[in-house]
């Protein structure tokens, strides 16, 4: 079996990927670098080159052949080798009649626990978000920001004390309208410097956050180490990281305990793979990012079927509701707060045969908020 074309699909606010074999074989992946797909794009077509004539089989080998003969590396790169990756595990799947999983050690699980994206722009729209997802029977609720979800064109200030007490009390909110029958996944957005971190986080542990989520940039292991060591609440961070590596450095410096490799950013299922095992050895969990398409959960949902470590699974808002669940032909089931792990060969998803018709592309706009000064906010 070869490569006979390697295509890139912009639909809607996505990039896929379709890896296409003369053995009538397609195999599907997604891009996770959602700020910059363009690149991302591009990068997917300069391998498609060196990828057609190929044998799609020999995964790790092409891995490496993308991510070391260029020299230079980033989020654009990374993106369109874990799109390709993915495709690849899905093509090998498909040939051989059976899911990834099987080909990673198979099943640890039959379902995969998640957390449910809750929005709103005030505290009573998110206070009975998690009331909703509660009623729905989901077990967490994530995407979940004490500090709202305000547009970035609203000048952002307040005092440290308004700041830090207003969180505090929204979290304590989130805790009493869902009791101790929901876990709480906080989400800072990486918005806070690592004094703010620390401070807010030692006012919400009385409601036990499962997770304190990018409480500060991510671009400095030792700052969130130091965050780290001064709180008593687990930090998850690691959505922006590209590599091994930085996983590495990241867990030996103690700044983590849950770890979250986003599946089409940080190397695809190769990649995703080997950073869970990393982590394993730490006895950190592992929680894969997932703001995506139904692509990128069903490709989430084979790391988290075959890994002992895996925690809960990111579920976005409206992955059951159009139009993301018109992009694939069938979604991944969620059940009761638990993604039911399929048996179909590959990653189990295809996309719809209307989806790049229906769905033209939607660039991100470049666009940041700015604090009421004119200096930009982390948001």
């Amino acid at each position: 079996m070869r490569i006979t074309k390697v295509e890139a699909l912009p639909i809607d606010r996505y990039l896929f990927v379709q890896v296409h074999t003369d053995a009538g074989i397609t195999g599907l992946g997604e891009s996770g670098t959602w700020g910059h797909l363009e690149a991302s794009q591009a990068a997917i077509e300069k391998f498609a080159h060196y990828l057609a004539g190929q044998d799609p089989g020999l995964i790790e080998h092409h891995w490496n052949v993308m991510y070391r003969s260029g020299h230079f590396r980033g989020a654009a790169i990374m993106g369109a080798i874990s799109a390709i990756d993915i495709a690849l595990w899905d093509i090998k799947g498909k040939a051989l009649g059976v899911p990834v999983y099987e080909l990673l050690g198979g099943k640890v699980r039959h379902k995969a626990r998640v957390y449910y994206h809750v929005f709103g722009s005030t505290t009573e729209q998110l206070v009975e978000g998690c009331v909703d997802a509660k009623r729905r029977g989901f077990t967490a609720v994530g995407h979940l920001t004490p500090f709202l979800d305000e547009g970035r064109g609203v000048p952002f200030f307040k005092t440290h004390a308004g700041k830090i007490r207003d969180a505090i009390d929204t979290v304590r909110q989130y805790r009493e309208a869902v009791g101790n029958e929901v876990d709480l996944c906080i989400e800072i957005h990486r918005r806070l410097t690592p004094s703010e971190a620390v401070v807010l986080a030692r006012g919400i542990e009385p409601y036990h956050p499962m997770f304190y989520e990018d409480p500060i940039l991510p671009d400095n292991f030792d700052a969130m180490g130091l965050v780290a060591q001064q709180i008593h609440i687990p930090i998850a961070t690691g959505e922006r990281l590209h590599t091994i590596y930085e996983f590495q450095m990241l867990l030996a410096r103690g700044a983590v305990q849950y770890v979250r490799p986003d599946v089409c950013l940080a190397g695809g299922i190769t990649g995703t793979k080997k950073i869970a095992a990393l982590a394993e050895a730490y006895h950190v969990g592992v929680v894969p990012h997932n703001p995506l398409s139904p692509v990128s959960t069903a490709a989430c949902i084979q790391i988290a079927a075959c890994i002992p470590n895996f925690a809960i699974q990111e579920y976005p808002k409206g992955e059951d509701q159009p139009p993301k669940s018109e992009i694939v032909k069938t979604a991944v089931r969620c059940e009761e707060g638990f993604l039911i792990i399929p048996d179909a060969p590959g990653i189990g998803i295809e996309l719809a045969p209307d989806a790049r018709e229906k769905y033209p592309p939607k660039p991100r706009p470049i666009g940041t908020r700015l604090h009421v000064d004119g200096s930009v906010v982390d948001q």
